[in-house]
């Protein structure tokens, strides 16, 4: 099977009520955990990958790993580019095989955002391409992304028709109180999002793809296996899983998983080094990453997402 673009997934996904997993891929241990998962219950997928990741692993090991991973693999898999922050960027990425990009301006004024997104939209649907843009800012730290709290901003929903009929966008992300990176918020604090942003978001909108950032939650077990075994990881939560289902089940068909990923897999490498101080084999644990790997999204798909069995509907 042949790597797809989002159009398809997402219309399903919108008229059945679930999410597609958007988790973002840096090495070969990583994408074997979330394709075989996604594999063995028959979940269509989407692997992204950030700037960051282009940097560490190359664009062209990270596409032949992709591939890889449909030869192993019969569902559908997208291949997106997380957070472009630039023309440039995308049109690299557009060239270079994926399937979808994802232009972030929007940490420029309305109008820009508007022009660059535009540009990317004219370029990549040319190529047979999908694009996301994002509307409204997240807080917090991740890859390239750095936005303080006091900089962060909702979606604004009167904005949302416009942006959209003027840049010809195929999804959007909006900010409703995800935030990225692991630690979005401190023990006490209660998470929220404004689903109320989110419905009207939707009316305005409708039979849209909508997609959500920053929605990792924090696993706790994967933090206390870190902390007890020598890293010094703050306590902090993520989004509550029930909040991630209940917007699965809504119009939000995009759901951005990274953080946890990278505890999963820390957890697993400092268990194994803990346990084994003289272990000097990669395979022996990165092996136990790529296990939490697979075991945390086999969790994400079945509990959160929804989309065990649609890759062959």
């Amino acid at each position: 099977m042949a790597l797809v673009t989002t159009t398809e997934m997402f219309k399903k996904a919108y008229e059945g009520g679930y999410a597609i997993g958007a988790f973002n891929v840096n090495n070969m241990e990583i994408v074997q955990g979330i394709t075989e998962a996604a594999g063995e219950l028959k979940s269509p997928l989407i692997l992204q990958v950030s700037k960051g990741a282009r940097s560490y692993a190359k664009h062209s090991y990270l596409v032949k790993l992709v591939e890889a991973a449909l030869m192993e693999n019969d569902i559908p898999i997208a291949l997106h580019l997380d957070h472009g922050p630039d023309f440039e960027t995308c049109k690299s990425c557009i060239d270079g095989g994926f399937t979808s990009v994802m232009i972030d301006a929007s940490h420029h004024s309305f109008k820009e955002n508007i022009a660059i997104t535009k540009q990317v939209v004219e370029y990549a649907h040319a190529k047979g391409v999908v694009v996301e843009a994002e509307l409204g800012q997240l807080a917090g730290v991740e890859d390239d992304v750095n936005v303080s709290a006091e900089d962060a901003k909702y979606t604004q929903p009167g904005e949302v028709e416009e942006f959209v009929s003027r840049t010809g966008v195929d999804s959007l992300a909006i900010a409703i109180g995800t935030s990225h990176g692991a630690f979005k918020f401190k023990p006490g604090q209660k998470p929220q999002l404004r689903f109320d942003i989110l419905d009207e978001i939707t009316k305005r909108i409708p039979n849209f793809p909508i997609v959500l950032h920053g929605a990792s939650s924090v696993s706790q077990e994967y933090v206390k296996i870190i902390q007890e075994n020598g890293g010094q990881l703050k306590d902090a939560i993520g989004i509550p899983e029930d909040m991630l289902r209940q917007a699965a089940r809504s119009a939000v068909c995009k759901i951005n998983i990274d953080s946890d990923l990278r505890l999963a897999m820390t957890a697993g490498v400092r268990q194994v080094l803990h346990d084994n101080p003289e272990a000097f084999d990669p395979r022996e644990y990165l092996k136990a990453g790529r296990a939490n790997v697979k075991a945390l999204v086999s969790h994400k798909i079945k509990n959160v997402l929804g989309s065990d069995g649609k890759a062959t509907l």
